[in-house]
């Protein structure tokens, strides 16, 4: 018995996909669809004079290193900024702002510069009535157990913290990481509260001693 065999006929070719499209990344006047971003910082009374001082030194790393365009509103006592056409990253411009209100805080500017350059740092504001009401020569000596005898106690936490502390009259700015931060504020606030300074200094050994081990 012959079985016929039948040539099976070759299966037509499934059509190949498209190649993938290749896009550019977007740059950041495109991402805002070609507007432009403002940013103002207001200048405090206090605050003018080391502004032109330290004009250069503030404008030189906003405008060359992150093209960002800077400039002092004389009329508004603002300073202004805004991104450019060759901005690399929209972002810059708020580290920039956060940047100018770090000096605006009084924080110098080789430690306030880190704002640009790392991205996990942040100031944090506090007033010493948020710790505790403290009114006449109670509130003088609690500033003075904060600074310390030639700001001893100030640098002793900095150092410990890796933070940065300005005590501007009953306000207290730090500047540095989240959990630094937490530590340095912990500090100021127990000695606020009435801790000798002290007790103070033994906690923050422990701290750092507890830091070095994890890095």
């Amino acid at each position: 018995m012959e079985i016929e065999t039948v040539p099976s006929e070759p299966k037509p070719e499934s059509n190949p996909l498209p190649p993938k499209p290749k896009f550019e990344p977007l740059k950041a006047h495109e991402m805002s669809d070609g507007r432009v971003q403002f940013r103002k910082v207001s200048v405090p009374p206090h605050r003018y004079s080391p502004l032109k001082k330290y004009w250069m030194d503030i404008y030189t790393p906003v405008y060359e290193q992150m093209k960002i365009d800077i400039r002092m509103n004389l009329k508004a006592r603002k300073v202004e900024l805004k991104t450019r056409q060759d901005t690399p990253d929209i972002s810059n411009l708020q580290k920039c702002a956060d940047f100018v209100q770090a000096f605006m805080l009084g924080f110098d500017v080789p430690d306030a510069i880190a704002l640009l350059r790392l991205d996990e740092l942040y100031v944090e504001s506090f007033e010493i009535k948020d710790v505790k009401t403290l009114r006449g020569e109670h509130l003088s000596r609690a500033i003075g157990r904060l600074s310390g005898k030639g700001g001893k106690t100030k640098f002793a936490i900095e150092n410990a913290t890796k933070t940065r502390i300005v005590i501007a009259d009953t306000k207290i700015h730090i500047l540095g990481s989240f959990a630094n931060i937490k530590i340095a504020r912990d500090s100021l606030c127990s000695l606020i509260l009435g801790s000798p300074a002290g007790k103070v200094y033994s906690k923050l050994r422990q701290v750092s001693a507890r830091l070095a081990e994890r890095f």
